[in-house]
């Protein structure tokens, strides 16, 4: 399920603001939209003219909304609104009466159709969903993906691989690590096409539909949808006044060169002697994921660096920046990429233990 996290509940008469009413106090974090002419018989409302200019207003304001009134009311006012499904947020519609509640905007990955059962059953309405997985009770695996943290690579295949499994047609999987394995079990799987011991390709190679999820960068068959797990952690080691430029140039020149998946980073990890500095954090912000800076006694409990440094160790009193924290990062993870080295920086990158 995809949660939503602030929700707006509109209505334009008084029995539909009614119910708004009693779905926003049920739902918090829940605000209530009510004509200027129904503002005096409620509290705390947002009181709108005009609900078209207000909705425009507010669309992208609030993860989901839930209009109280008829569908084609709501569908003229969103249509020039929408997005795309990895922006937009989810839109519910509920008659009045209370009877039925419609996940009309956002169903899988802004978590409408969630949301239509959870306000169905909040007021005892039959909820209406129409997307062909859930109607013919299959996964949905861009669901999925979100509920278990995968990084879409790529939109455009969610559509061959939601077909394919409508059609019966099989889905070819890479998961080495199990992260969609056991979510799969209703729909036909079979192995991801390799290239076999002599160089030519398996007679899989034509693809209708395929799921690869890995953090390794290789060349997938059409078709195929890439979920990223964030299974990397990049520890750094650099001098104060290494820039953001070159900081990132140097990471993505490494994990290119390793054939590794730059959104599948967790974080990046150092010595807590450069928390201060200018380009970490920009580096971190910039890749919108955390850094851990560790103290120099916990970088020098880690046994199972490959390169210590002279140089780190006179300069700081540590063995090793890069490795240690690359492997502290990534709680004892594995080493994938040892310490690489330029004038100004060292990077190496762990893989996180895919248990955690």
């Amino acid at each position: 399920m995809t949660d939503v996290a602030n929700i707006a509940v509109w209505a334009i008469t008084p029995k539909g603001a009614q119910l708004a009413e009693a779905i926003a106090r049920k739902m918090p974090p829940a605000d209530l939209f009510v004509t200027v002419e129904l503002a005096s018989d409620f509290d705390r409302t947002h009181v709108f003219a005009r609900l078209k200019d207000a909705v425009q207003r507010h669309f992208l304001l609030y993860s989901a909304h839930i209009f109280i009134m008829s569908t084609g009311i709501v569908v003229r006012m969103i249509a020039p609104l929408i997005r795309n499904k990895t922006q937009d947020p989810a839109v519910l519609v509920a008659d009045e009466n209370g009877q039925y509640v419609i996940s009309l905007l956002s169903g899988h990955i802004g978590g409408a159709n969630a949301l239509t059962l959870k306000v169905a059953e909040l007021i005892q309405a039959d909820p209406v969903i129409t997307t062909a997985t859930d109607v013919n009770r299959l996964p949905a695996v861009d669901v999925l993906a979100r509920e278990k943290n995968l990084y879409i690579e790529n939109f455009s295949a969610i559509k061959t691989v939601s077909m394919a499994m409508l059609s019966g047609a099989p889905i070819y999987l890479h998961d080495p690590y199990n992260f969609l394995s056991d979510d799969l079990k209703a729909v036909k799987v079979l192995p991801f096409p390799t290239k076999k011991s002599d160089g030519k390709e398996s007679p899989q190679k034509h693809v209708h539909a395929g799921v690869y999820i890995d953090d390794k960068e290789i060349k997938v068959p059409d078709n195929t949808l890439v979920l990223r797990p964030a299974t990397l952690v990049a520890g750094i080691g650099c001098h104060r006044d290494t820039s953001f430029e070159e900081l990132q140039e140097f990471l993505f020149n490494i994990l290119g060169r390793f054939a590794l998946a730059v959104r599948c980073l967790k974080c990046l990890a150092s010595v807590d002697r450069r928390a201060d500095t200018a380009g970490l954090p920009a580096l971190a912000k910039d890749l919108e994921i955390p850094i851990k800076f560790f103290a120099p006694q916990e970088l020098n409990a880690v046994q199972t660096i490959e390169n210590p440094s002279v140089m780190a160790k006179k300069h700081i009193g540590v063995e090793s920046v890069c490795e240690a924290a690359a492997i502290l990062g990534s709680h004892q993870g594995r080493l994938i990429v040892p310490k690489q080295s330029t004038k100004n920086m060292t990077v190496a990158v762990a893989r996180i233990p895919f248990s955690l």
